[in-house]
C-alpha cells in the first residue's frame, strides 16, 4: 500500500535511510539522521512537496519524496526526486510503484520537470529511471567524495508536461 507519508512515519524513514548514509555511497550524507531531521525536511505534508511511504503488512518497507532542485525563483517549477527501499527489498517492483506513484501525485502539483540525481556507477537506478521516462541530460565526474573515493553523479530528467 502506497499512501502519503505523515510526520509519524519519520522513525521508519530514517531507518531506511540510516542504511545508505552509513553502508553506501548511494547518499553524499556522511551521518545518521533522526526524526527531528526527517520532519523539518518533510514541512507540512499537506501543502508542501510530497512524501509517499509503502507500507506491507503494516511496515513501511520504502519511500519517495520531492524536493526543491534549487533555491531560486526561477526554478520553482522544478524539483528533484528520490526513492530509498528497505536495502533488503530492493528488486522487488516497489520502487517503481513507489516513484510511479510520486510522479503522479507531482504532477497537477504545477511542476514542469523532476530531475533525478544518481551516483555512479548504479545500474539499478539508471534502469529505473529510464523505465518511467527519465533522459540522462548530464554526468559529472568526481564531484562527491565518500569513503575515500571519489564518485561521479549523473542526472536524469523527466519533464510532466510531456509524461501525462
Amino acid at each position: 500500500m502506497i499512501r502519503p507519508a505523515t510526520h509519524a512515519d519519520a522513525e521508519a524513514i530514517v531507518r531506511i535511510y540510516n542504511h545508505y548514509i552509513e553502508e553506501t555511497v548511494i547518499t553524499f550524507e556522511e551521518t545518521a539522521i533522526d526524526a527531528a531531521e526527517i520532519v523539518s525536511r518533510m514541512g507540512n505534508p499537506e501543502t508542501g512537496f510530497p512524501w509517499l511511504v509503502c507500507e506491507e503488512e503494516g511496515v513501511i518497507i520504502g519511500y519517495a519524496y520531492v524536493f526543491p532542485w534549487r533555491t531560486r525563483a526561477a526554478y520553482r517549477q522544478t524539483a528533484e526526486a528520490s526513492v530509498y527501499l528497505e536495502h533488503t527489498r530492493r528488486g522487488q517492483g516497489t520502487g517503481t510503484a513507489l516513484y510511479r506513484q510520486l510522479i503522479e501525485t507531482a504532477t497537477p502539483r504545477g511542476l514542469h520537470i523532476l530531475i533525478g540525481g544518481i551516483t555512479l556507477p548504479n545500474p539499478a537506478s539508471i534502469a529505473l529511471h529510464e523505465r518511467l521516462g527519465f533522459e540522462k541530460v548530464a554526468h559529472f565526474t568526481e564531484v562527491g567524495r565518500k569513503f575515500d573515493q571519489w564518485l561521479d553523479v549523473g542526472f536524469w530528467q523527466l519533464n510532466l508536461s510531456k509524461h501525462s
